[in-house]
């Protein structure tokens, strides 16, 4: 059978392979993207809630993790935020925007999935679903690829937009870092990001009864002596206790950044001076016990557990200074040790992937692969929780789509 010939063969027909395929599209190219799922954009139709935080108003490289995440300034200024909230706008997908500068669509993330596909449809790009690469290997005038449905395709350029592990139930894998290492690109390690944290079993019992409590915090990593240099950052959102641990914005954001062996310290009350109120609780009403007090302040089950932790009972008259500041370091000052992740099954995004020291920042090509392109998170660039991710699929799809 004669191979198809194709000018551009995208592989995975996600955030980011969709939006390389309209660019290149547009630019005249003939254009295949593959993808092993019934349905394209999997990932954007299942996030936020159902309504795809598709982007963040305040996305620079600061907020992404990486080797070198200065390696995102180029496509993330060429393509930024607001020229993704125009194609929005000119679809007329009305949005509204949360905190810390995430949008969303109004109605349904299902709406980003047909933009996206109407204008591949318009830029001539064929769609083929339930389709996989088995096969892929360079030949002279660029790669070939042998797919699961019997055919094989040859393309001047071949780009690996497949994404990376995390959540395999939606058919993740590390098929592009598998790709990558074939054609000689350097694969750096790679772990789930944005993942809840999990603690062992003792600890977990004496937390037992607070499973469900949300709380507003302040939290930050606490590098083991032998961890790399690094500055941590600290992230104030929600955190949500669990039966294996901890989850919610928060702790999501920090698991970018912790590694086993380390501790994570938690403010549960961050802004708030607890010695003060506490003493000012006591001085007006002295009779009130501790954990009712420290109850009005975080939630109640939080307050009649920490008091239960370090042993303080009893009414607030009962209770000297050194015991409310003890409590006030207990509350906004809870050092504790994971153990691990809840890893790939839940994690919402792949630390790691294709080095990119290997590829070009303006196009996003393998420097000694010609017309070999890696984009998305199958690129060692990870975002921050709230819509960066996708930004980044947005952007770097968008320059691979400028040149291959």
């Amino acid at each position: 059978m004669t191979p198809q010939s194709v000018d551009v063969l995208i592989v995975g027909a996600g955030a980011a392979g969709m939006m390389c395929a309209i660019e290149a599209g547009r630019r005249g190219r003939s254009v295949r993207l593959l993808d092993h799922a019934r349905a394209p954009g999997e990932k954007i139709r299942i996030s936020g809630g159902g309504r795809c935080n598709f982007t963040n108003t305040g996305t620079g490289p600061a907020n992404f993790l990486g080797e070198n995440p200065r390696f995102a300034t180029s496509a993330l200024k060429r393509f930024s935020q607001h020229d993704f909230v125009k194609r929005v706008d000119r679809a007329g997908i009305a949005w509204h925007e949360k905190t810390l500068g995430q949008l969303f669509c109004d109605d349904s993330a299902k709406q980003i999935i047909r933009m996206l596909t109407d204008d591949m449809r318009a830029a001539g790009v064929v769609l083929s679903l339930g389709v996989s690469v088995e096969r892929v290997a360079r030949v002279a005038d660029g790669f070939e690829a042998a797919l699961s449905d019997g055919t094989t395709v040859r393309s001047r350029a071949l780009v690996l937009a497949t994404g990376g592990k995390s959540i395999p139930r939606m058919g993740a894998t590390g098929w592009a870092y598998d790709a990558a290492r074939q054609f000689g690109l350097r694969v750096t390690d790679t772990r789930p990001a944005l993942v809840p944290l999990t603690f062992e079993a003792g600890l977990l019992e004496t937390l037992k009864p607070l499973a469900g409590v949300a709380v507003d915090v302040s939290v930050t990593a606490v590098p083991a002596s032998s961890s790399p240099k690094g500055d941590r950052p600290t992230f104030n959102e929600a955190m949500l206790f669990t039966h294996r641990g901890l989850s919610g914005p928060a702790i999501l954001q920090i698991s970018s950044y912790w590694r086993e062996g380390e501790a994570i310290t938690v403010a549960m009350a961050p802004g708030e001076d607890l010695y003060a109120r506490l003493k000012a609780a006591k001085e007006e009403n002295g009779k009130q016990m501790v954990h009712t007090a420290l109850g009005h302040i975080i939630p109640r089950r939080l307050a009649e557990s920490v008091c239960d932790r370090e042993g303080i009972k009893g009414k607030l008259a009962e209770v000297g200074d050194k015991t409310l500041r003890r409590l006030d370091a207990a509350v906004n000052g809870w050092t504790v040790k994971p153990v691990g992740s809840e890893g790939y099954r839940t994690a919402e995004v792949t630390l790691g992937g294709v080095a990119t020291d290997q590829l070009d920042q303006q196009t996003m090509a393998a420097k000694e692969v010609p017309g070999l392109y890696v984009i998305g998170e199958a690129a060692d660039i990870t975002g921050w929780l709230g819509g960066y991710n996708f930004q980044w699929a947005w952007s770097s799809g968008w320059a691979a789509g400028q040149v291959c």
